[in-house]
């Protein structure tokens, strides 16, 4: 039965796609601004590059993998180069495949780029380059086709609304294996272990950088609805009292550890609910989304501390617990706290089992494959800039400028 495409429900998954795109400028601007002025231009120009390859790449190959077949693990090439993907209703939706597409498209350049700040201020472009090309043609597509395009966790029943395992784990588990290998930046520890703060060189931008993230994700999860239906209002409100609350969470935690809050960390927070919610968003009530947006804020700075003091990794903004342990709760929350098959809410405990081992697997595949990688380019090429260009600073060695020329840098 042929499907009508649906004009109101065209644009807004449309619109919903540019409000997705331009959390690309809201990615940028908040590592940037968490990090060094010396690295900018770095930070910007790998944002710019995970857009260009996640528009061509995933063309390319990546949505083919995601979305064609029926296969359990992986799709096949039936899509390749957007084949039969055109104007035609897609997949029983009123929208055009190319829309889907489009959609689709913007939610890969996302799971890439949030591995870009976690190696800030030490990788080289090149070796970024590389990782970003693997998340989009077989990191991100395959654990897209596990959940979204048919496969066996669609089929045991495994929920994510719109992206925390998905999209966002997907890039914290990258972004966890090349730091990994990449080791800290120079200074950030004491000979004694004992983690330095490095403060970033510009609040202010990446407060800027904060709220375009939080008014994208009004794109990605209303727009992950894929249609203009009812059930976009409840998603909206759900995905934003998350977000406070998790801002909540990240303000009372800093303020009784550090006896004042942190204005970094209560970023975090909102970005830590955003992400814990992107899973279950559309499957339950506000009250449970304060919740799991509260809880998300309180994780997310311990989650650094930890990473940070006890583990010796070295993030510079916070993208592993954000994105990674955020998105771990997030999925696991829809078990807990769903309408329909949560165990607090009906007391069936098998939506929690699937969804734990939906975290589990994906874990197991995407921080196991990209450790491979990041180790294969560490030894073809290196992973990691020269001392002397880390301490002067990768903008001027790398791309052969300043990003404030006029200004001392620090």
């Amino acid at each position: 039965m042929m499907v009508e495409i649906s004009f109101i429900d065209t644009v807004w998954v449309l619109v919903a796609g540019v409000l997705v795109f331009s959390m690309q400028l809201g990615f940028a601007a908040i590592e940037a601004g968490f990090t060094r002025a010396k690295s900018t231009m770095s930070i910007w120009m790998k944002n710019m590059s995970d857009m260009i390859i996640g528009s061509i790449f995933f063309m390319v190959i990546g949505f083919t993998i995601a979305f064609s077949g029926s296969g359990p693990f992986i799709g096949d090439l039936g899509h390749f180069l957007l084949k039969d993907v055109g104007l035609e209703a897609w997949d029983g939706l009123a929208i055009p495949g190319i829309l889907f597409f489009f959609f689709q498209m913007m939610f890969a350049a996302t799971a890439a780029t949030i591995v870009s700040g976690a190696v800030a201020e030490r990788i080289k472009y090149i070796a970024y380059f590389i990782i970003s090309i693997v998340i989009i043609v077989l990191t991100y597509p395959v654990i897209v086709h596990w959940v979204w395009g048919g496969g066996w966790l669609a089929e045991r029943g495994f929920v994510d609304f719109a992206g925390s395992t998905v999209v966002h784990s997907v890039g914290a588990w990258s972004a966890l294996a090349a730091v990994i290998v990449l080791g800290p930046r120079i200074g950030k520890y004491t000979k004694e272990g004992v983690p330095k703060a490095i403060p970033g060189h510009n609040i202010a931008l990446a407060g800027i950088g904060l709220f375009v993230l939080w008014f994208g994700w009004f794109g990605f999860n209303p727009g992950s609805e894929l249609a203009a239906d009812s059930a976009i209002a409840m998603i909206a409100t759900t995905t934003n009292l998350a977000a406070a609350a998790g801002g909540l969470g990240a303000i009372i935690v800093t303020w009784l550890k550090l006896k004042k809050p942190d204005v970094g960390m209560t970023m975090n927070g909102i970005l830590a609910g955003l992400v814990a919610i992107t899973a279950p968003c559309a499957a339950v009530t506000p009250i449970s989304s304060v919740i799991i947006g509260f809880i998300a804020g309180i994780i997310v700075v311990f989650s650094v501390y930890m990473f940070e003091g006890k583990l010796k990794i070295d993030d510079p903004v916070g993208a592993i617990s954000v994105h990674g342990m955020c998105g771990v709760w997030g999925t696991l929350a829809v078990g807990l706290f769903a309408t329909e098959g949560g165990l607090l809410t009906t007391g069936a405990v098998d939506l929690l089992v699937t969804q734990i081992i939906g975290v589990v697997a994906t874990f197991a595949f995407v921080f196991t494959l990209m450790l491979v990688v990041c180790k294969i380019i560490d030894i073809a090429i290196g992973m990691r800039v020269p001392e002397a260009v880390e301490i002067s600073g990768l903008d001027t060695a790398e791309f052969g400028g300043d990003a404030y020329p006029d200004f001392v840098r620090t």
